[in-house]
């Protein structure tokens, strides 16, 4: 096949250790063996610092784009090889980007003309894979796909669910989606940074549409568990009874036990902060509004979140949607730090 031509298509796949589809792929359709070399990473904030970390610890070499050389002792304890850059990634097999939005990732892939900043699509050697794990729009990851593509590389999306502590831990869940043969390139990396892998298919943005929407059932059950915990208050009652009875009968998953106990106790430090959460937002409104589905619920968590930005919340985690609507109930509320536990 060749660089030009399109992947074909893919059964969907089940989880991790169990692909079913063919090995074929965009960085072409020879067989080629799991990524063994130096690893280069661009997008080293909470998440991704704790993602190359776990890779060094497996044993991997990294090679770590920063902007900020105050930040190279830092990466250097970690076990990685810190870099200013971008060029040294060049030679890489794989580049990991988890980068927070469409405009960081696409200058990162085409460059930049004003400083001669050569992008990974032009960069890269024939057969690399840019591994893209931050959550992007399917417009996005369409085009930086097609751009590998035409440069002879592999492009799999593989956006993740869970927070900076989830990754430090290893307990991140990854939805991929690509190529297959690329997907199998990266699956021992995608190993030593989750606890489990789905691989969804071959079309990248598919990945993204799902971390987009997956997103959207979590910032709804934050919603829903602020306007809850706030009548509880407003009734002069402890909410941590209510939430420890819900979360041990109907609604036990690891959102609403999670966030429900935060909630409860006006836990808001930095983790998922609102703008970011604020832009997912936005990104899956406007893949309903293309397919032609309305989602009021969604549309309720964005007019809190522009709320809760313009009142000075924006770098508060995503639980701050209890904080907006306690004080729309007109209760008084602090944000607290978290605790230790």
């Amino acid at each position: 096949m060749s660089k030009h031509e399109s992947p074909p298509s893919v059964a969907l796949a089940s989880a991790s250790g169990n692909p079913s589809h063919e090995r074929q792929g965009g960085s072409g359709s020879t067989v080629r063996p799991p990524v063994v070399g130096e690893i280069g990473f661009v997008g080293l904030g909470h998440m991704g610092t704790a993602m190359a970390a776990n890779l060094a610890a497996a044993g991997r070499r990294v090679l770590a784009h920063i902007r900020r050389p105050d930040r190279i002792g830092e990466l250097e304890a970690l076990g990685l090889k810190p870099t200013t850059d971008m060029g040294d990634l060049l030679d890489c097999e794989l580049v990991i980007s988890m980068l927070p939005d469409d405009d960081a990732v696409r200058e990162v892939v085409f460059g930049r003309n004003n400083d001669d900043l050569v992008g990974l699509a032009a960069g890269l050697m024939p057969g690399a894979i840019h591994l893209s794990m931050g959550t992007i729009s399917t417009a996005a990851a369409s085009l930086l796909a097609s751009e590998h593509a035409r440069h002879g590389q592999g492009y799999v999306a593989a956006p993740v669910f869970g927070n900076p502590d989830a990754a430090k831990a290893r307990q991140l869940f990854i939805v991929a989606a690509g190529a297959s043969a690329d997907v199998e390139r990266c699956r021992p990396i995608l190993d030593a940074l989750g606890q489990r892998t789905f691989v969804i298919g071959a079309d990248p943005q598919d990945a993204n549409l799902f971390k987009l929407l997956g997103n959207m059932m979590s910032a709804t059950a934050l919603e829903m568990l602020g306007e809850v915990v706030a009548v509880v208050r407003k009734r002069g009652l402890d909410p941590q009874p209510f939430i420890e009875l819900m979360t041990s009968t109907m609604f036990s998953g690891r959102a609403h036990k999670i966030y429900g106990d935060k909630i409860a106790r006006q836990e808001y430090a930095a983790g998922f902060v609102l703008p970011l959460v604020l832009k997912d937002v936005r990104l899956a409104l406007a893949e309903a509004e293309k397919a032609g589905v309305s989602m009021p619920s969604v549309s309720v968590v964005r007019d809190r979140l522009i709320s809760g930005i313009a009142r000075g919340y924006g770098e508060l985690d995503w639980t701050a949607l209890g904080l907006i609507a306690a004080e729309d109930a007109g209760l008084y509320a602090v944000p607290l730090p978290a605790t230790d536990d």
